[in-house]
């Protein structure tokens, strides 16, 4: 480990509340180098070791705290998730909506884990960071005062998966693990007022459970089943538990299909009039469609994603966006595509700082020439620059291409970020699970790519029409180099996350190919590579383009596809190098 990545663990845990509850004593494994407990698996990185110890509280296994621990009980429910005395509120509320789509549910919580047969005191859950799965492995101490669990617990005491989700979170942030879509969505809102006498509480999440139009015997109403972390402390107005007189216009048999339960269990009912009355804001997570199960999902929006950097001196990055099917709305008479932009801040806990960030979309005038750009969208026009860790935008235009710049509100800023667009008619995007079957089918050896694998397998996807419109192949020497430049173990091979990015990028690319490749002759001229590198996000100077002009270009003054792909490659490899290279000085 890097003296840069001690410091910044060290400065990250300053701020973990898990850190002031002390640790057990370790002991370790000779052999296989594990830290041990009574046999069982000892989480030796999450930081609980040396530090000071509050005498009333005791780690304790799941198995120390209850006669019959279960890791999930009876199915997981927003139930499972009752607030301790950690203020994360908006994680819970996170957790709660996540719990009302299973399938969802079973990527960061995975099956098969529990206190039976193979326990070693080892459980594992994975969350969606920057874009890409973290797998996140925990032991099962968890912290007690008298017995009881402190943090995060479930309503029923015997069950662990909410509370071990906790610890695996806050240890993932204190890692620092960053390497590694609207058809269906989860909600959670919050209140920036003072708490009322209603019982709505001051910058407090809460979860959206569910939405009903509920039959009364004066006409239907629309209701909004709302959530507290807590497990307590409900909505006091119409429709509460409490003195919700309105419910005696309600069939017993109506309140059953909603599932009614009158109890101090933190959820509640109000009217969707109350509901915009008394929160200022509701975050939606759009999902794409490799998070999705197919069952009850018609038309997932789709998505693509890009890892920048600001560079001093260079310029902000520039992306091209493609509209080339306008929605399907009769309703709609306008001929216009939805989409929406994500722009997320990457290590912005490790900085120490938020940069006030924009969007800025740009038409362009010509295909072929992406610096006549003519400015049709910025979020600056109404938010200004924002000081968020995800500034997101959505709008409609007018089918053709376009250029996003995701911008910081001071020149030479340096920061990583994460830009995602996402669309129901993403023009040029392959479904979403293409590249991890293709992975399946042809790394037959292990769950890894060689070189001839990958050959073999771009050369179907060009077959296929996946890379639509290219039609010569790739030779296996391109993608020898591929291989060399996206392997990050030196090992000559791609795990399924190293293709993914790979693949990812060579879907970019040639898309951007086929863009500036007007006259379609499998060829782009030299004159175009200044716009169709700077449509890819890379700016280079005079010195740069002579240069690729010499390796790169055929004879007559043109760089072929598979020599584009090879050129972004190696572009790509030598900005990652330098951004590493000033993250670590």
């Amino acid at each position: 480990m890097s003296e840069t990545q001690k410091q910044s663990r060290k400065n990250s845990s300053d701020s973990n509340p898990w850190k002031s509850l002390g640790s057990p004593t370790l002991l370790w494994s000779p052999t296989s180098g594990l830290p041990l407990q009574d046999g069982l698996y000892t989480d030796a990185r999450f930081p609980v070791q040396n530090m000071p110890i509050q005498t009333d509280v005791v780690w304790k296994r799941p198995k120390e705290i209850c006669p019959f621990p279960q890791f999930i009980a009876d199915g997981a429910t927003r139930m499972d998730i009752c607030q301790g005395e950690l203020s994360d509120c908006w994680f819970l509320s996170a957790v709660a909506s996540l719990s009302l789509n299973p399938s969802l549910l079973d990527l960061v919580v995975p099956s098969g884990q529990g206190f039976q047969q193979g326990y070693n005191g080892c459980f594992n859950f994975r969350f969606w960071q920057y874009g890409e799965w973290i797998d996140v492995r925990v032991d099962d101490r968890l912290p007690t005062r008298n017995g009881q669990l402190i943090y995060l617990r479930s309503s029923n005491k015997d069950e662990f998966w909410s509370a071990l989700l906790e610890k695996a979170y806050a240890k993932m942030l204190d890692v620092r693990v960053v390497h590694v879509y609207m058809c269906s969505s989860l909600f959670v809102c919050g209140s920036f007022e003072k708490s009322n006498e209603l019982g709505i509480l001051f910058r407090h999440a809460y979860s959206v459970t569910g939405l009903e139009t509920i039959k009364t015997t004066v006409g239907s109403v629309e209701l909004v089943r709302i959530r507290n972390p807590w497990g307590k402390a409900e909505w006091e107005g119409p429709w509460s538990d409490k003195k919700g007189i309105e419910w005696n216009m309600v069939s017993a048999e109506e309140q059953r299909r909603v599932q009614r339960i009158q109890q101090e269990d933190g959820e509640f009912w109000m009217s969707l009039a109350d509901f915009c009355q008394n929160f200022e804001t509701m975050e939606v997570c759009h999902l794409s469609q490799d998070t999705l199960s197919e069952s009850g999902i018609i038309k997932p929006w789709k998505c693509t994603s890009h890892h920048g950097q600001w560079i001093p001196q260079q310029g902000p990055p520039q992306y091209s966006l493609t509209l080339l099917e306008e929605d399907d709305d009769p309703s709609d008479p306008e001929l216009t595509c939805s989409f929406l932009l994500a722009l997320m801040q990457k290590c912005a806990r490790q900085r120490g700082i938020l940069f006030p960030v924009a969007l800025h979309i740009y038409k362009a005038r010509s295909e072929r020439d992406a610096s006549q750009l003519s400015l049709v969208l910025s979020t600056t026009k109404d938010l200004g620059y924002v000081q968020r860790r995800e500034l997101v935008f959505r709008g409609r235009l007018a089918p053709g291409h376009y250029i996003i710049i995701p911008s910081t509100s001071e020149a030479n800023q340096v920061g990583e970020f994460l830009l995602r667009p996402m669309s129901p008619r993403l023009a040029g995007l392959p479904p979403v699970n293409e590249a991890k079957d293709l992975f399946v089918k042809h790394c037959v050896k292990g769950p890894y790519c060689s070189p001839l694998d990958l050959y073999n397998l771009l050369t179907e996807a060009i077959a296929k029409g996946v890379f639509a419109g290219c039609e010569k192949k790739l030779s296996l020497e391109h993608c020898k180099s591929f291989v060399v430049l996206m392997d990050s173990q030196g090992m000559g091979r791609l795990d399924l996350t190293e293709f993914q990015a790979l693949w990812e990028k060579l879907r970019k690319w040639t898309g951007i190919f086929m863009t500036f490749d007007k006259n379609k002759n499998q060829a782009l001229d030299y004159l175009e590579i200044p716009a169709a590198l700077t449509a890819a996000g890379i700016r280079v100077d005079e010195f740069i383009l002579q240069l690729i002009g010499l390796r790169y270009t055929e004879p007559d003054m043109t760089v072929s596809f598979p020599g584009f792909l090879f050129l972004l490659m190696k572009l790509d490899c030598m900005m990652r190098k330098r951004a590493h290279k000033s993250k670590s000085n």
